[in-house]
């Protein structure tokens, strides 16, 4: 169309939509799928590591044998030397275990039962800490012992924690019991103080 010594040019792009449509979207359509996928997938991970609570892990080497690191997490006399409670139980599958202190008054500070017993390698334990009720059950400890080039090599997972507070708790209490077990093995000896009551300090 002229208009004077202009021409102009009018474009229609209901054709061009339609080739979109009809090819070019066929190619496109699966790679904005993917795209779509990975982010609702990326989206609902980051949830979960907000609200989940992780799984504590921890491993210590000790110069000792498999039998006498199994004797001394079993044992309620030793026990209590390194921990401040002695761990009562026989130690069967099924069975009970209390976490009983030391200072006369027997009282209770945990509990739970004996899921696996393996000696003197692998021992699961349930743990509860209180009388709530938590509606993914329990926690659970997992205690591998591992011989490792002539010492042993103890590795404790616990799973299954209700919050982060007794993530928290954990987190301090188990390298402190351990150290203490640790030194017990090795030296004869617990640590000249228990490392729970040593002020924490941050560097």
């Amino acid at each position: 169309m002229r208009r004077g010594r202009e021409r102009l040019h009018y474009l229609n792009p209901a054709p061009i939509h339609e080739i979109e449509q009809r090819w070019i979207s066929g190619f496109d359509r699966p790679r904005l799928q993917a795209i779509s996928a990975i982010k609702s997938q990326a989206e609902e991970y980051a949830m979960t590591e907000t609200t989940s609570v992780p799984t504590y892990v921890y491993v210590t080497y000790i110069h000792a044998s498999a039998e006498q690191v199994w004797h001394a997490l079993t044992d309620a006399d030793l026990t209590a030397r390194y921990w401040g409670h002695a761990n009562v139980s026989d130690w069967q599958p099924g069975s009970t275990w209390e976490h009983r202190r030391v200072d006369g008054s027997e009282h209770v500070d945990a509990s739970g039962r004996v899921v696996e017993a393996e000696p003197p390698t692998r021992l699961v334990i349930t743990f509860e800490d209180s009388d709530e009720e938590r509606p993914n059950g329990p926690s659970v400890v997992t205690f591998l012992v591992e011989p490792h080039e002539g010492i042993v090599r103890l590795t404790v997972t616990h799973e299954n924690l209700p919050n982060h507070e007794m993530f928290n708790g954990i987190a301090n209490g188990w390298p402190a019991v351990l150290a203490n077990l640790k030194s017990l093995l090795e030296t004869g000896d617990v640590l000249p103080h228990a490392p729970w009551d040593m002020p924490r300090t941050n560097v």
